[in-house]
């Protein structure tokens, strides 16, 4: 935002104004300094965005100045800047009893409340700043939708926008910021309207273009978003977050030859970057390609083996193989460096199962669920292994929670007539098995196998053959 303002004019008379300061300083010498003289050394630090200078000036201005309005209002400022905005609002409140109708004072005052919370006090009293100085109106709405901007309250600093860009209409840098905070508001059709409006002004803006395809790519409009990354990386080929967000899209839709395109040349720009490495080594993977595959993979290690994704990914790497011995200790690493992730949990579990250890399977799968109850694969696979063993009212248990928790997972009730049939429960089998058919019939075929043939009533036969 404040790209299209002037910054601090230096001349003559401030510099020696701060070269005596400092000198007096570095010295540890006495000086005097009127007001206007502390108003300036106090401003220049503040615009230097030195907060220590400008405090250590303001310290020494309130001591020699004590009843300076102008002094104690940039007090104010130097204790916002400090993020002590209680005490910025306690001298906001007695200055404006001092002074009332001071817009300086309005907004420390509103910009302390709006850093404690108070965002529709802080409203009323920028507004009020705004209805005292009709002649800067348009410095008084700049600070306001920057202070609002540096608090993150987006959608508050809609409106100020909009006032400013109507008093500044040749400012196309208020377009951009309108385009900004709609984003964070949550508003992606406006927000693509006003990058639009803004390309319009500046076509050559490469982090315009860029903003541009993260907001198509959150509307699910991703060849729109892959096309404007594509202006972004003409306009700078060294755009490595457009490159990288381009490369994941590619993946994400299936096109991993293209996306390995552009994770090489990300890594070429960033050879250290672990997820640039990892996800190219998913994409060989994807492809087939297991050497390749590994070898990024293990490049990822070696640059921070205590980055656990690609650990996982060569786990992964075994396991979709039907490696699972090969598949465990590389899970069991990636476990070590992050124990609160459920899919690495999970991932070893089947890597369990698939090993024929149905009890380490279980505590795997149980350590999912605890990180994440509603791991709707976990309950399944934790009912199915546990009827593997023959422990159907125990599997019975651990499903209708599952129930409970995941809500209608077809798959939870086909396993619960499973159960219910290996009991000799015909009653709660049917119930379960009809259920599960009205959620989703498609999936009886592949649970049919886990309904024991024996056990089934006429009405089950009668139904299966209904739904093939």
């Amino acid at each position: 935002m404040e790209e299209e303002r002037s910054g601090f004019v230096h001349d003559s008379e401030l510099d020696k104004v701060i070269l005596r300061f400092e000198r007096m300083r570095k010295n540890k010498e006495t000086c005097y300094f009127d007001v206007n003289e502390f108003e300036t050394i106090i401003d220049y630090y503040l615009e230097g965005n030195n907060p220590v200078n400008a405090f250590e000036a303001t310290s020494l201005a309130c001591e020699l100045h004590p009843n300076s309005v102008p002094i104690l209002i940039r007090k104010a400022r130097v204790l916002l800047e400090k993020g002590r905005a209680t005490e910025a609002l306690t001298i906001a409140k007695r200055l404006e009893n001092i002074e009332p109708g001071n817009c300086d004072i309005y907004l420390c005052k509103a910009t302390a409340l709006a850093m404690l919370g108070d965002i529709n006090g802080a409203r009323k009293v920028f507004d009020l700043a705004l209805e005292t100085d009709s002649d800067d109106i348009e410095n008084i709405l700049y600070s306001i939708t920057l202070v609002l901007q540096n608090l993150n309250f987006h959608e508050e600093m809609i409106p100020y926008l909009h006032r400013l860009a109507e008093l500044e209409p040749d400012i196309p840098a208020h377009l951009y910021d309108l385009a900004y905070a709609y984003d964070k508001k949550g508003d992606h059709q406006t927000s693509i309207k006003y990058y639009n409006l803004y390309l319009d002004e500046d076509p050559y803006s490469d982090s315009a273009w860029y903003n541009l395809g993260i907001i198509y790519n959150k509307t699910g409009d991703y060849g729109k978003s892959l096309e404007v990354y594509d202006y972004a990386l003409a306009l700078n080929p060294e755009n490595t977050f457009a490159l990288f967000n381009k490369a994941n899209i590619l993946s994400n839709l299936g096109k991993y030859n293209e996306a390995m395109d552009v994770y090489r040349q990300f890594v070429e720009e960033e050879p250290d970057s672990l997820e640039g490495l990892t996800y190219l080594a998913e994409c060989y993977d994807k492809t087939g390609d297991e050497a390749m595959a590994r070898k990024y993979y293990a490049e990822a290690i070696d640059i921070t083996p205590d980055f656990p994704d690609p650990w996982y990914g060569l786990g992964l790497l075994s396991l979709s193989r039907n490696r699972p011995a090969e598949s465990i200790m590389p899970l069991k690493k990636a476990i070590e460096l992050d124990p609160e992730n459920p899919d690495y949990w999970f991932s070893l579990g089947r890597a369990h199962i698939m090993n024929g250890n149905a009890m380490e399977a279980i505590r795997c799968f149980i350590e999912t669920l605890i990180i994440d109850g509603y791991y709707d694969e976990a309950w399944i696979e934790t009912g199915m292994v546990v009827m593997m063993t023959g422990a159907y009212r125990g599997a019975i248990r651990i499903l209708k929670k599952a129930a409970k928790i995941s809500g209608d997972l077809p798959g939870i009730y086909f396993l619960l007539a499973s159960a219910y049939l290996h009991t000799g429960n015909i009653k709660e089998a049917t119930r379960n098995l009809l259920r599960g058919i009205r959620l989703d019939n498609e999936l009886l075929e592949e649970y049919s196998v886990l309904l024991p043939e024996e056990k089934l009533t006429n009405a089950m036969r009668r139904l299966f053959r209904k739904t093939n």
